[in-house]
């Protein structure tokens, strides 16, 4: 016998507003954080477009395209409170379109004369590719600083930890001795590279659109270059070259180079997670009480963070596929880009900038646990200094042959279960050609990490010189 217990909940008592997971109130703060979701709220993107309305028919009022006191008049109409957003939303369903809902009720809120002016000679794609560069905008107005917080914090680890001894893994096997500072300094180099790409992202994406219904400014008579450059200055925008109505690779730039950025966090954020394990045990998450694992296993402290970060990593690479395939569109406009990108642009930000601020909240309480770094590096000493053994080796034997001896050597050693040095010191042809002191030298993992510090502090330097101030934040 099935109990239904979901017929207690209505359909008026149903909240049919929180539908995405990104506005769920159960897990929405994991897949968004406040800027992403005021940047792109409903009530915000209508506001916005009457922002550029108004933008608008003052740009046209001050070259005479439309009388000045009518665009006066629509400015001061150009408020979301003086609309009814039902009759809007009733439009927006009766006409089947996107804006001309907004436009009508907008109509009525300017008055019968100056109504008539507003969206004068615009095609409502002018008024929702400037409102999404708005929007691009705003985001990267929160993300850079985000990202320039996340270079300083792990420059000041990666010179922290410039000579601290770890274990370096390839293929998750293990490889050579590296300072954990190398490590942090490649994820710093990393996020330094994508705030230039992050630079140039808004030189090129952040630009107005006013072409008019096929691109050609006809509407506007002869003053449609002029206009287009009083209305950009207006919202702040770049004045493109010309239309790009067609040409998607703006917004489409902007989908791949977050989804760039948030990979490079679900790297960093995996790697956290799997040093965390037990069996390393070289870093972990800040924790703090209160703070749950499990429901059932009292003692977990899981990741959260780092396995947070990591599905946003791997949801943004989903938004990157999506929009690439809007750079395809038919001649002069074609609503199958356009569609794409009203869902890939808000959620590529929203995962975006929800995996910075948890990257954040990792990394400036991340815990290193130098000693078992270093006990894990010692630990596997035999093997990870094998190539420090055959260099030692071919400068008297010669370096292929010495690669062939320790190849042996080490793969005895793994066989049988015993020490390299063991066998070594048994070796008929290798044993007398180090003493003790060579020998304990060659085997320490402090003694051979190349240039980890050196590099390290390269990326440092460059991240200090890129920021322009020891503190970002």
């Amino acid at each position: 016998m099935s109990t239904h217990t979901h017929d207690a909940v209505t359909t008026e008592s149903c909240r049919h507003d929180r539908g995405h997971i990104t506005d769920s109130r159960f897990y929405g703060n994991r897949y968004a954080t406040p800027d992403s979701r005021r940047i792109f709220c409903d009530v915000c993107r209508n506001q916005r477009w009457l922002d550029i309305e108004a933008a608008l028919a003052l740009a046209q009022g001050e070259l005479g395209l439309i009388p000045q006191d009518m665009a006066e008049k629509i400015a001061a109409s150009a408020k979301l409170e003086l609309l009814d957003l039902d009759a809007v939303q009733e439009s927006i369903e009766d006409s089947g379109h996107s804006l001309v809902g907004l436009l009508r009720v907008f109509e009525t809120v300017c008055g019968p004369e100056a109504g008539q002016y507003i969206h004068y000679g615009a095609t409502t794609q002018d008024i929702q590719d400037t409102a999404q560069s708005l929007e691009i905008r705003d985001v990267l107005d929160v993300l850079e600083p985000q990202v320039a917080r996340l270079i300083d914090c792990l420059s000041g680890l990666a010179g922290e930890h410039a000579e601290t001894v770890m274990l370096g893994r390839t293929h998750a096997q293990p490889a050579l001795p590296i300072g954990f500072g190398l490590k942090v300094s490649g994820w710093t180099d990393e996020l330094l590279r994508h705030r230039d790409r992050l630079t140039e992202l808004r030189e090129r994406a952040v630009a107005a659109q006013l072409f008019g219904g096929a691109g050609s400014m006809a509407g506007f008579g002869e003053l449609g270059p002029a206009l287009l450059d009083r209305f950009a200055d207006r919202l702040g925008l770049k004045v493109p070259t010309t239309v790009w109505h067609a040409a998607r690779d703006r917004p489409v730039e902007f989908v791949t180079v977050l989804a760039m950025v948030t990979g490079t966090l679900g790297r960093i954020a995996d790697e956290i997670r799997t040093l965390s394990r037990p069996e390393f045990g070289e870093v972990s998450e800040a924790w703090r009480p209160g703070k749950v694992g499990s429901s059932t296993m009292p003692h977990k402290r899981n990741p959260e963070r780092a396995e947070q970060i990591v599905v946003m990593a791997r949801l943004a690479s989903g938004q990157a596929a999506a929009a690439l395939a809007a750079l395809i569109g038919d001649h002069e406009r074609d609503s199958r880009a356009l569609r794409i990108e009203w869902a890939v642009v808000p959620d590529i930000a929203h995962y975006c900038l929800a995996a910075c601020t948890m990257m954040l909240e990792s990394v400036t309480g991340l815990i290193v646990h130098t000693d078992r770094m270093r006990a894990n590096a010692e630990a596997v000493a035999d093997k990870i200094m094998s190539e420090r053994l055959m260099l030692a080796l071919g400068r008297q034997i010669g370096k292929q042959r010495a690669h062939e001896a320790v190849y042996d050597l080490t793969q005895q050693a793994q066989q049988e279960g015993r020490p390299v040095r063991t066998l070594l010191a048994e070796h008929p042809r290798i044993s007398g050609l180090f003493s003790a002191a060579e020998l304990a030298e060659i085997f320490n993992p402090d003694g051979y990490l190349g240039s980890s510090a050196a590099l390290a502090a390269r990326v440092v330097a460059e991240a200090h010189k890129s920021l322009g101030s020891l503190d970002a934040r």
